[in-house]
């Protein structure tokens, strides 16, 4: 058998000629290093191995071949080169550390009952750069950014140390996964890299693993890591195997384990990087009893410099054992003080303590921990392995709140069995995370990415939990005892994004806040999923919208609470097994708002005893409780918060087409109450010199301000005992101290009214007013530049359009406040004096950029009234409100609606210009900004002093080409097949399609634009979001073409590399099931990193493509409503043929029915398996089944023939607990 080298210059693996396998190995590079010492009569090279008395014909590659082929999980194909998945279904990357770096994460899930730790790896040493637990402020192994992390973690990370003699005389000493012994792949010898180890990366969804097979020394060494599940203590799991893959016995000792363990005190990121040194001063490593097995790192006390002192009691451990699945394993002695391994090298490169000394005489010695960073190995002595055999040193470093729980740990963990019983279930637990798309069609690999983009969309949005009456099949909107609860969220903070500080609480039902772009993206569709949730994330989401048309930064867990006393006393009665714990529950559940990791919290520190189980026991106290949503505002207001609602409305509708009037009509909604105040034009237009001090220009600066009175209203809100503000202080009231709320038609027509009036002065763009942009927030000079969007322009169009569609449908009133009724009664007579005038639509011919004197005299009155209605309702809404007849709504929706179409024609006519673009592509534009050409000075200064002015006469400015112009427009126009394939074409030949890659530009190129316009500009042309490929909105995209009906343009795209896994898996240098935010596009200066994607998985493509496989699995409306108002359900899949089988990739098998036509399966709602029956295998594009066969729990087989099943049968799969099985026949 050949090796597996990759040969960069080919795609794909390619075998090694193996003609001189007999020779002797060569040592031209194990001389390269030239630290070499003789030891017990034996010479090392630390990282490679140099044996004295090897036997005749010794072959490395062979060993390296027999380990491949017997132990090791990779598959091989029938050319002798490893697929990219094993037999697990984890992704495989072959000599890992020879590859271009990447970061990724474990995905920090230790199940609703247990305590996460959070974990990054790089494809550098033994792979974990860093973990700990919450937050980067409290780590194990020290949080560094990607680009240190390459560079340290083979160093400060885990280590292994390994010292064997074999039976027939040869010694060795050698460090696996060591960086100096990593292959070459571009060396041209491959005699040079046949001498060096092995070395293989895994990457599961809930686990990583490393593999190397040392033909040198015939050692092969595996390293898995794991988040431990389902326990009251976090921790990471490290499991490490030694093989004898020789065919002599051999006899070991080993160090494995940190060379540099933090200890728990405290935020300690900033001190760590800034005074490390006076740092180590606080700290020390305890132990939890008389031998070296529990060692306690921790400060004495936390590090404040005040004169209230803590003592610090919680520490970090790591406990060790050689893993016995008959015995209780006894644990392994740690050695922490690093000066023992590594001697005087501070640079950790070699064990230079270790190279002097047995791991015997290291034990037998005195350690010292005090006033310096640790380390943690575990030490393992005298371990003998015939040919063949293994053992596995099992680590678990984590935290404990005391040292005295080091000991039950300890016993805990080292029973028989129990870290191999644990690591199963830390598989099982994500499969069944995920099984809401579990998906079988010929290709292995891209169900598996269907499995990973399902697992990441939810660790950015949260996998939403059904809790309180979990038995029924009730929804949210149908029982007040059924909750939803979003766990294992968090922001996308990791070693590529350092700038966002990521929050994973250790506590049951983990979970972090959020974006609130990102999670109003990612929960777009919860409900096709989990449909017993009803309209809850609609109502959430509506219920942030302020009364300023604005929302709040971070969305937050939400919160429970018990508005009746009694019925907290009650229920604490109902879950506790004494009476004082019944009282001190009880106590603690009127006392203010909860999340249940919280309560279970506080449960352990008051000692209340429960009386039922943990499951029972939140259950019954949520159905009880009343749910809250949290938020908090954060810093600026982006632009593009609330163009999700329609997609979130859109996914609820199509699986409760029945529940719209409902949710628009008869479900109160409150208003979200921010601290920060929009400032009117007056405030904000400030007078400053350009950048080349030569004159000066108006910019809008400081649009928001951070608002004193409003902090004071929420002060009355403080609780006497807590201290802590209540939640109601988060949400707007009357003058009478009464919650205001609303409908959520009120609430949409009132946004659609105030985006309607925030359109720019040629009424084209919705202005970004706010201080912040929309999505592409790189753009944060526009803002600045007076700039306005069009993508906000398209999404108000939908929005007003739905407002439109549901007043028309069910003509009942809408009911506002006065305020914005008189604020809507002077846009209205604004529209009607810009109407009287006559204005004549200039053509792309004789087109003028200044805005015409009727068109800005439009929009000043209409600016002017947005802002004198925010100004009425800044602290408080008056209470009154008025009734608006449908009929007028529909006049009036309908007018604005005409302008809107207005202004996207002129947008069209004042189109784009950059980089050889001359304006005539015509293809959306996606921003302008604004000139202001006269003004006059007011009395306002800004916060440095600066004169304010206001604003007389404008010009628009233009822009070169985005991609996200066309992506929006075409969510207008997705019904007109011409169209949309007009704009395709028009895209697919423009600057915004990279030839190189067969991708789609983020952007058009930069070059001569102004770095007003932000940091879009700041970075080389194809990295970040300068001209790069950012996958979220090239997803975006492709969606539409998808919903646009365009499936050969979309199919192509698809399988051409657009969309993973169809991309070139050495160019894309990570798992090809795992998104990454953004790939280097073909304008990045440097070629050798071209089409590499960087910033790993948790991003928005994850949402998008969560709704590719919901249009391709089910179609766009999977229920809807007869004609006769009844309830129905239609399969409507857009799947390719190649999807039930795949004649050009031999390796894919495909599945058969018992009358020989191919199927594909998928799990419809996580639980209700669903299979395609297709004839010939064909593309089943748009088409529904012929037929239907449902299994039914109970009774008969229900056989139905035509495209839709009706409304008794169709209500019972949306139900679920009656449905067995479906088969659709094509």
């Amino acid at each position: 058998m050949s090796s597996y080298q990759k040969d960069t210059g080919t795609p794909e693996y390619q075998n090694i000629s193996d003609a001189n396998s007999g020779a002797a190995p060569s040592a031209k590079k194990w001389w390269a290093r030239t630290d070499v010492y003789v030891c017990v009569g034996f010479m090392v090279i630390i990282g490679g191995i140099i044996g004295l008395h090897k036997a005749v014909g010794y072959d490395p590659q062979a060993i390296i071949d027999g380990a491949m082929s017997n132990n090791s999980p990779v598959v091989m194909k029938g050319d002798g080169t490893l697929a990219l998945f094993d037999d697990n279904q984890r992704y495989v990357m072959e000599d890992y550390d020879a590859r271009s770096t990447f970061a990724s994460f474990l995905p920090g899930v230790a199940g609703y009952f247990g305590k996460p730790v959070w974990a990054f790896y790089v494809n550098r040493g033994q792979a974990i750069a860093t973990f700990g637990t919450e937050s980067k402020e409290t780590p194990i192994l020290e949080f560094n950014p990607a680009n240190k992390a390459y560079q340290l973690t083979p160093f400060l990370g885990f280590r292994t140390f390994v010292r064997g003699t074999r039976s027939d005389g040869s010694s060795f000493e050698t460090e696996p996964f060591s960086a100096s012994t990593a292959r070459t792949l571009s060396s041209d010898d491959d005699k040079e890299n046949e001498n060096k180890p092995k070395r293989i990366l895994y990457v599961g969804t809930n686990e990583m693993e490393i593999e190397e097979i040392d033909g040198q020394t015939g050692l092969a060494v595996n390293v898995q890591y794991f988040v431990m599940p389902e326990e009251d203590f976090a921790s990471l799991v490290r499991r490490t195997t030694f093989s004898n893959v020789g065919d002599t016995p051999m006899t070991i000792e080993a160090l494995d384990g940190l060379a540099r363990m933090e200890p728990y005190g405290g935020k300690l990121d900033w001190s760590l990087k800034n005074m490390g040194r006076t740092l180590e001063g606080w700290m020390g490593v305890y132990h939890a009893d008389d031998t070296l097995t529990k060692p306690f790192y921790k400060l004495s006390t936390e590090t404040g410099d005040s004169a209230q002192i803590k003592i610090e009691e919680a520490g970090h451990y790591c406990l060790s054992f050689i893993e016995d699945e008959v015995n209780q394993a006894p644990l392994l002695p740690i050695i922490y003080d690093t000066s023992k391994v590594f001697g005087k090298d501070t640079s950790l490169d070699l064990p230079r303590g270790l190279m002097t000394s047995s791991v015997e005489e290291i034990l037998s010695n005195p350690q010292y921990g005090w006033a310096k960073t640790s380390s943690a190995f575990a030490a393992i002595t005298d371990i003998t392995l015939q040919p063949g055999e293994t053992i596995t040193v099992a680590s678990i470093y984590g935290k404990a709140e005391n040292i005295v729980d080091v000991d039950r740990i300890g016993a805990h963990v080292t029973v028989p069995g129990y870290v191999s019983k644990k690591f199963t279930l830390a598989r099982t637990m994500i499969d069944e995370l995920a099984a809401g798309v579990d998906t079988t069609t010929v290709n292995p690999l891209f169900d598996g990415t269907i499995k990973q983009m399902f697992l990441d969309n939810g660790l950015r949005g949260g996998f939403p939990t059904i809790l309180g009456n979990v038995d029924s099949d009730t929804t949210y909107d149908e029982d007040p005892g059924v909750k939803v609860y979003h766990s294992f969220s968090r922001i996308h903070g990791d070693l590529e994004r350092d700038y966002n500080a990521f929050k994973i609480v250790p506590t049951y039902f983990s979970q972090g806040p959020g974006n609130y772009r990102d999670i109003a993206q990612n929960r777009r569709n919860d409900v096709t999923f989990f449909p017993r949730m009803g309209s809850f994330d609609i109502q959430m989401f509506l219920s942030y919208i302020q009364a300023d048309g604005y929302e709040p930064l971070t969305v937050e867990a939400v919160v429970y609470r018990f508005e009746d006393p009694d019925a907290a006393v009650r229920v604490a009665k109902s879950v506790t097994n004494d009476a004082t714990s019944a009282e001190t529950l009880g106590e603690v559940l009127k006392g203010g708002a909860f999340r249940p990791g919280q309560l279970f919290q506080l449960c352990e520190e008051l000692s209340i005893n429960l009386g039922v189980t943990k499951e029972i026991f939140i259950n019954k106290i949520l159905s009880e409780a009343e749910d809250r949503a949290m938020a908090v505002y954060g810093q600026g207001y982006w632009a593009d918060h609330w163009d999700y609602y329609i997609d979130l409305i859109e996914a609820y509708l199509a699986v409760f087409p029945d529940g719209e009037e409902a949710l628009m009509y008869d479900k109160p909604l409150r208003y979200f109450f921010s601290t920060a105040t929009v400032k009117p034009r007056s405030e904000k237009y400030v007078l400053t010199m350009t950048y080349d001090g030569k004159s000066f220009h108006v910019q809008q600066l400081d649009a928001t301000y951070f608002d004193d009175e409003k902090v004071d209203e929420q002060e009355a809100f403080r609780n006497d005992n807590t201290g802590l503000i209540g939640i109601e202080a988060s949400w707007q009231r009357t003058a009478d101290g009464l919650p205001f709320m609303s409908s959520g038609i009120t609430k949409l027509f009132i946004l659609g009214a105030l985006k309607y009036s925030t359109r720019d002065a040629w009424g084209c763009g919705v202005e970004y007013e706010g201080g912040r942009p929309g999505w592409l927030d790189s753009m944060n000079g526009l803002p600045g530049m007076v700039g306005s969007g069009m993508p906000e322009t398209y999404e108000m169009k939908l929005l007003l359009e739905y407002v439109l569609k549901v007043v028309s449908t069910y003509e009942r009133d809408i009911i506002v406040p006065t305020e914005i009724a008189q604020m809507v009664d002077t846009v209205n007579e604004a529209l009607d004096t810009l109407l009287a005038a006559g204005l004549s639509e200039p053509t792309i011919e004789d087109f003028e950029n200044d805005v015409p004197p009727e068109l800005f005299t439009y929009w000043d009155t209409v600016a002017s009234a947005r802002e004198n209605y925010r100004n009425d309702v800044e602290y408080y809404f008056s209470g009154d409100t008025r009734a608006l007849a449908a009929s007028d709504v529909v006049s009036m929706i309908t007018r604005w609606l005409d302008q809107i179409d207005l202004g996207i024609e002129r947008s069209f006519q004042i189109g784009t210009v950059g980089f050889e673009d001359d304006g005539t592509s015509g293809i959306p534009a996606t921003f302008f900004a604004y000139e202001i050409t006269t003004w006059e000075e007011n009395d306002n200064k800004s916060t440095v002093g600066l004169p304010c002015v206001n604003a007389k006469s404008m010009k628009v400015l233009k822009f070169p080409l985005f991609l996200e112009g066309p992506v929006r427009y075409m969510k207008v126009i997705k019904d007109d097949k011409e169209r949309m394939k007009d704009i395709y074409d028009r895209v697919k030949t423009s600057g915004l399609r990279d030839t190189k890659l067969d991708m789609y530009f983020l952007s058009a190129s930069l070059e001569g634009q102004t770095f007003d316009m932000g940091r879009q500009i700041a970075f080389a042309p194809g990295w970040l979001e300068n001209q790069s490929i950012w996958l979220h909105m090239s997803y975006k995209y492709y969606l539409q073409l998808l919903k646009g009906k365009l499936y050969e343009e979309f199919f192509s795209e698809m399988r051409g590399g657009g969309i993973l896994p169809f991309m070139d898996p050495v160019v894309y240098g990570r798992s090809l099931m795992e998104c990454s935010s953004f790939i280097a596009s073909s304008a990045f200066p440097d070629p050798s990193i071209v089409g590499e994607g960087f910033l790993a998985r948790l991003s928005g493509s994850t949402a998008e493509f969560m709704d590719m496989w919901k249009f391709m699995f089910l179609g766009p409306e999977l229920f809807s409503l007869d004609e006769e108002g009844e309830l129905t359900m239609t399969l409507m899949p857009a799947l390719p043929s190649w999807l039930f089988v795949d004649d050009d990739d031999e390796t894919l098998v495909a599945t058969y029915d018992k009358d020989g036509n191919p199927v594909v399966t998928f799990k419809l709602f996580a639980s209700i398996p669903v299979t395609y029956h297709n004839p010939g295998g064909k593309d089943l594009f748009g088409l529904p089944p012929k037929k239907y066969e449902i299994a039914m729990a109970e009774g008969p087989l229900v056989i139905v023939d035509g495209p839709s099943v009706g409304a008794e049968v169709a209500s019972a799969v949306r139900r679920m607990t009656t449905v067995k099985a479906i088969d659709a026949y094509f």
